[in-house]
């Protein structure tokens, strides 16, 4: 997949160590909290259209993968296996997305070729099969029209959509442990996607920064930017999403400043009345 954007503005709107800029407010598109056993929402912000809206998921998407890659034995651990950089991959993260990547730097750097590598391993049948599967937004991940490219980015500005509610079922399917993946799967994505702390809670979660379209083209003036994820505090379980739209183009990317945002404002959020 081609991403028709200069790589001088990928690496301005998405580098991962731009953490430089004039802070600016991206509007929230929507927030989520919701009990991850009943599904009761604790914390909700936004419009219910714009919570229902489907968007790309972009990086989000990572979580589906990988926990594809591991049911499926392609993804080993979080250091196997060890996939070397070649000229032609996907580099507009900058250095680190140039070095050799296993599981966990895919992860904390969100390697793009490295999703691109575990969904060509897995190939498009049964990557396909996974998605839907999983029942994970509009199970599209074709690509672009005529293209036949999904295994290269059908989840990034491409055929493959989901809405914030979409992604806390989903969310919620992986903290119950109720998708058909075997417990290994699980066991890593525990590993793979914890965050930090907040409040006293433990976070889990993938940001993700895409924009409008589905053609692959990226346009930084407008992105979106997702945090989703899961959190654990005593005997609760919690699982949220934050989606987030720029105005302008800003630094750092939407989805670490959705991340960011998320969770400080998480104590409140968590320990809101429950509805």
């Amino acid at each position: 997949m081609t991403f028709r954007l200069s790589s001088c503005a990928l690496g301005a709107a998405l580098s991962l160590s731009a953490l430089a800029g004039t802070p600016a407010q991206a509007a929230v598109l929507c927030t989520v909290v919701a009990d991850a056993a009943d599904g009761r929402i604790v914390f909700q912000q936004g419009t219910q259209q714009a919570c229902a809206a489907r968007y790309t998921p972009a990086s989000t998407f990572k979580l589906p993968i990988a926990l594809m890659g591991a049911d499926a034995g392609v993804l080993k651990g979080p250091h196997e296996p060890v996939w070397n950089y070649q000229s032609g991959y996907p580099d507009w993260g900058g250095d680190a997305w140039r070095q050799p990547t296993d599981p966990a730097r895919w992860i904390k750097y969100s390697v793009v070729w490295y999703s691109q590598l575990t969904a060509k391993a897995l190939g498009q049948e049964r990557f396909q099969r996974y998605t839907s599967v999983f029942h994970y937004g509009n199970e599209d991940v074709s690509g672009e029209p005529g293209k036949h490219n999904g295994t290269d980015g059908a989840w990034i500005i491409s055929s493959l959509r989901i809405s914030p509610l979409e992604q806390l079922t989903f969310l919620r399917k992986v903290v119950n442990r109720q998708l058909p993946i075997k417990t290994a799967a699980y066991d890593l994505a525990e590993n793979l996607f914890e965050v930090g702390e907040a409040g006293g809670w433990s976070l889990y979660g993938k940001t993700g920064t895409g924009s409008p379209g589905s053609n692959g083209v990226y346009t930084p003036a407008n992105a979106y930017g997702w945090f989703v994820g899961w959190a654990r505090k005593d005997d609760r379980q919690l699982v949220f999403v934050r989606l987030v739209q720029d105005e302008r183009a800003t630094k750092p990317n939407a989805g670490l400043r959705a991340r960011d945002d998320l969770m400080r404002d998480w104590p409140a959020m968590a320990d809101a009345p429950r509805k």
